[in-house]
């Protein structure tokens, strides 16, 4: 007959460890479950971040294994006096931002608010209005470069037919900073319209009814009810475009190529540094330029996140 064995009992020190462990464990278990993913996404960020920062630092040309030599803040003075090229480009990324995004944000509210009560065919409306989203940044400058094509476009064609004559579009010097702006708000509007209707969708009516018995008309309600209310949301629109059109490449790169175009008519500072890294392979000052933006993004989303919470 086989003797079984018991297990070992614990002593009671390890029994008040583990029951210790056990609830903290049980109080941090939202930490514990997404510390492995937060772990890798951290060291996803550090490392190009800090190898970057590093090359920063060197001038580092030609290739990334040729040897470079420490230069210190050489490269941001250079990049900072740099007044041809650099300074120009960050005029050029704010002029798309801020334009792009106060005219997303105006149709968007308009289209949203269009959209907030139920009519006949609101469906098909809606997935006529999201249609944009569907293709990729790339497919949409190709598509809008043929439109907009100088000789063949169908845009100069229907100008012909009121008697308008044909414009240059992206092919013009002053034209193309405008015409690239435009594509972005066409592809990009029906993003903040989703936004903006979710927040709309979750409102309470009673403000809005109660404001309506008072005699308050379809503006003031909108002004000193709706907007208000709906400012959190409003802000989180903001922060997400903001950040999604400074750090805009490949719309501009699909429509102008390199450099954004023949005069650097629509080089932004994704373009500039692109253009340092692989077409001149100046990785030292490349990276700079990327740290630098980096340092733009960083800053915005701290006003736009301040902002939100004051707001809150």
């Amino acid at each position: 007959m086989a003797v079984t064995s018991m297990p070992p009992k614990r002593k009671p020190q390890q029994q008040n460890a583990w029951k210790a462990y056990s609830d903290w464990a049980n109080v941090h278990r939202k930490w514990l479950f997404a510390a492995p993913a937060m772990i890798f996404v951290a060291i996803l960020i550090i490392f190009p971040l800090g190898w970057t920062m590093y090359l920063s630092l060197t001038d580092s040309s030609g290739s990334v294994r040729a040897e470079s030599e420490f230069i210190g803040f050489a490269n941001y003075l250079e990049v900072l006096s740099d007044g041809e090229r650099f300074w120009p480009a960050v005029a050029r990324t704010f002029i798309f931002t801020g334009v792009a995004l106060v005219v997303q944000m105006v149709l968007g509210m308009c289209i949203a608010l269009l959209l907030w009560r139920p009519f006949k065919g609101e469906k098909w409306v809606r997935v006529a209005i999201l249609l944009p989203l569907v293709a990729t940044p790339v497919a949409v400058g190709m598509m809008w470069r043929l439109i907009f094509d100088p000789n063949i476009g169908f845009a100069n064609q229907m100008l012909g037919l009121v008697g308008i004559p044909a414009q240059p579009w992206l092919s013009g010097q002053h034209t193309a900073l405008p015409t690239v702006i435009f594509i972005d708000i066409w592809q990009w509007t029906p993003m903040v319209v989703i936004i903006l209707l979710a927040g709309l969708t979750s409102l309470s009516e009673e403000p809005d009814e109660a404001a309506r018995i008072d005699g308050a008309n379809a503006w003031q309600r909108f002004r000193f009810i709706t907007v208000p209310l709906l400012m959190p949301t409003i802000i989180v629109a903001i922060l997400l475009r903001s950040i999604d059109a400074l750090k805009t490449f490949d719309l501009l790169y699909a429509t102008k190529g390199r450099g954004g175009g023949s005069f650097n008519e629509v080089e932004t500072l994704n373009i500039y540094a692109y253009g340092l890294s692989f077409d001149y392979n100046d990785y030292g000052l490349s990276s700079t330029v990327l740290i630098l933006f980096f340092l733009i993004i960083i800053a915005a989303m701290w006003v736009l996140t301040r902002r939100r919470k004051d707001v809150q």
